[in-house]
């Protein structure tokens, strides 16, 4: 049953990713064929902040099969290194998108 549940976690994060993406495109052709400013800022912030729930969403769905299912030592491990490697990505992605390290955002900005 918990496997079941992380897989669907895994498979609705699967759905995030390629929802904004495909989402995303055609919104960007429309804004471009409109001439409308910053058509590619949004589109890149649109696919960046799918990606971005997208490895969250992997991450519960690791952490619940790693607590539930595999609790051992080298389970635990593997789980750290893959949370620290997607933390690691998050990050880079806010980076992209908001230009600024997590930790420098302005206040009320979030």
């Amino acid at each position: 049953m918990i496997n079941l549940a992380a897989t669907g976690i895994e498979a609705l994060a699967v759905l995030i990713i390629v929802g904004g993406i495909v989402y995303g495109i055609p919104r960007y052709f429309l804004h471009r064929m409109k001439k409308a400013a910053g058509a590619y800022k949004r589109f890149k912030d649109s696919i960046g902040n799918s990606l971005l729930l997208g490895l969250e969403s992997l991450v519960a769905a690791d952490i619940i099969r790693t607590v539930a299912l595999n609790p051992t030592l080298q389970g635990v491990a593997v789980l750290g290194v893959l949370v620290l490697i997607r933390t690691f990505l998050s990050w880079a992605l806010v980076v992209e998108v908001e230009g600024t390290w997590p930790w420098h955002r302005k206040p009320g900005k979030e």
